[in-house]
């Protein structure tokens, strides 16, 4: 889709990290943003600090919470249709799976794994009937790749990359011209991955990745996935036996190793 002058367009998890950088993005191409998020210092930082380039609006929402998502979602279709929808917001706990306390797990699929579904579920129907729109989906690589002390929120982004896709499938059968783009990226330099160490594929840039999700958008991609690389492990794990892959994924590219220092997010 072309974001242009009115395009509005919905962020969740939009006052920080690569939300809000295309965020910035959007708005100087012209369009109309929407930021949520649970931090109302963030949004208003945010806020402040983009009113200059456009027209925003925040609203402090917790995506894990279905009566909120509903909310917040009757608030801004009154102020007209969303064009695109950004389903962002994300949280990783770094554990081995057998240390995780169950409102860790329940917490992670909750943002991560149901709120894309949920908030899409109150504006695609809209979208649909206009003939227009596209749902942008940010997963990750680890919902291709399986990876120790990333179980729960891999779990997550699996579910996100096998929905998402499939509402893509479901939008052509129906001819609806509403569009779904699924993103896949390596780790990110956020600090929501502070101390993860990768010796030999690159932690992503945020803004080189704002990009390049905006531009995919745009061109209707139905994957962006980064770096380069992931096409190859993919390839590979369709072809080499399961001891092979894991030794080239864990040993070779030291990808299994990665989240040993895990710290996040200092909140």
């Amino acid at each position: 889709m072309k974001i242009e002058n009115g395009t509005k367009v919905l962020i969740t998890g939009g006052a920080s990290g690569i939300g809000k950088l295309m965020g910035e993005i959007v708005l100087k191409k012209g369009a109309e943003l929407i930021i949520w998020d649970i931090s109302q210092e963030r949004i208003d930082e945010t806020v402040a600090a983009f009113l200059p380039l456009g027209k925003v609006t925040g609203y402090r929402v917790d995506v894990s919470d279905p009566v909120q998502i509903a909310s917040a979602a009757t608030l801004v279709k009154q102020t007209g249709p969303v064009g695109l929808l950004i389903n962002n917001a994300g949280i990783v706990v770094g554990k081995y799976f057998h240390e995780h306390a169950v409102q860790e797990i329940t917490r992670t699929m909750e943002i991560n794994a149901n709120a894309p579904m949920l908030v899409t579920l109150q504006f695609l129907s809209d979208m649909i009937a206009r003939k227009q729109g596209h749902i942008c989906n940010i997963a990750s690589s680890a919902g291709l790749i399986s990876n120790p002390k990333m179980s729960v929120y891999a779990a997550s982004k699996w579910s996100v990359i096998g929905w998402s896709d499939s509402v893509r499938i479901e939008m052509q059968q129906l001819k609806t011209n509403v569009h779904v783009t699924t993103v896949t990226p390596y780790y990110i330099n956020t600090g929501m991955f502070d101390g993860v160490r990768s010796s030999i594929l690159p932690i992503l840039k945020p803004n080189r990745v704002a990009r390049q999700i905006i531009r995919g958008i745009e061109r209707n991609k139905i994957f962006v996935k980064m770096p380069w690389i992931i096409h190859i492990v993919r390839l590979c794990q369709g072809i080499l036996p399961i001891p092979l892959f894991d030794f080239m994924v864990g040993r070779v590219l030291g990808i299994y190793r990665t989240m040993e220092h895990f710290e996040g997010r200092k909140i």
